[in-house]
């Protein structure tokens, strides 16, 4: 609902006459005001200029008087000050309100024979919406299987398509075994050639072996001088005698 500037009590009761009668220059509506009281023509007009200030009147030239008439619904106003009354009155309860207008006993007998007109056709209204809304409940659940079994179709093609993946791993797996086998050709001559180097190698060893006699055979030379040192002495001492 739009909303629209609320107008106070005597500019509602000028907007009620302009409702009823139409345009109206501003002494014709200060005569048509309910409630009895004498207004001043000034009260009235400001009344006027302010509600033609919220956009709910609007102000025409006819002739030389100045006219005004009503830019408003009728039903759009009292739609909103409803609202506001039960709102700020009655905390939004309709039932309160109408119990309390019934109670104020200002209702005469064919007023309230009208609302209770109104209030059954509002209960027949209800319940043809009702009955609408129960009648449109088994169309939408029959079309939501027909959903789901036509949302049920493709799930196939979803699963089929994670194949794709499996290939790739495979190549993968195929081009690292590829790999390894390579690098495992490459890493065999390596070891002929240490195998080679560690049988050249050996040799040494046995040289080293080899000349392990000619430290021995200093070592008995060394042990042999003192022979030779006795010899010479025995022939020493033959000379002598």
């Amino acid at each position: 609902m739009t909303r629209i500037a609320q107008p106070t009590n005597l500019e509602l009761q000028a907007l009620t006459v302009l409702w009823h009668h139409g345009a109206l220059t501003v002494a014709l509506i200060r005569e048509a005001l309910p409630g009895g009281k004498q207004r001043a023509y000034t009260t009235v007009l400001t009344v006027m200029q302010n509600l033609e200030r919220k956009k709910l009147v609007k102000r025409m030239l006819v002739g030389r008087a100045h006219v005004y008439e009503s830019n408003c619904p009728r039903e759009l106003v009292i739609k909103q000050a409803t609202a506001d009354f039960l709102g700020n009155t009655f905390r939004g309860r309709l039932d309160e309100a109408v119990f309390a207008i019934l109670s104020a006993g200002i209702l005469t007998p064919e007023e309230k024979t009208n609302i209770e007109r109104k209030l059954e056709q509002h209960k027949a209204m209800a319940a043809k919406k009702t009955a609408k809304k129960v009648a449109a409940k088994p169309a939408k659940k029959a079309v939501k299987p027909v959903a789901k079994k036509a949302a049920a179709k493709p799930a196939p093609a979803k699963k089929a398509a994670p194949k794709a993946p499996a290939k790739k791993v495979a190549t993968k797996v195929a081009k690292k075994a590829v790999k390894k086998v390579a690098k495992s050709a490459k890493k065999a001559p390596a070891k002929k050639v240490a195998k080679k180097t560690v049988a050249k190698k050996a040799p040494a060893k046995k040289v080293a072996a080899k000349k392990a006699p000619a430290k021995k055979v200093a070592k008995s030379a060394v042990k042999k001088a003192p022979a030779k040192k006795v010899a010479k002495k025995a022939a020493k001492k033959v000379a002598k005698k």
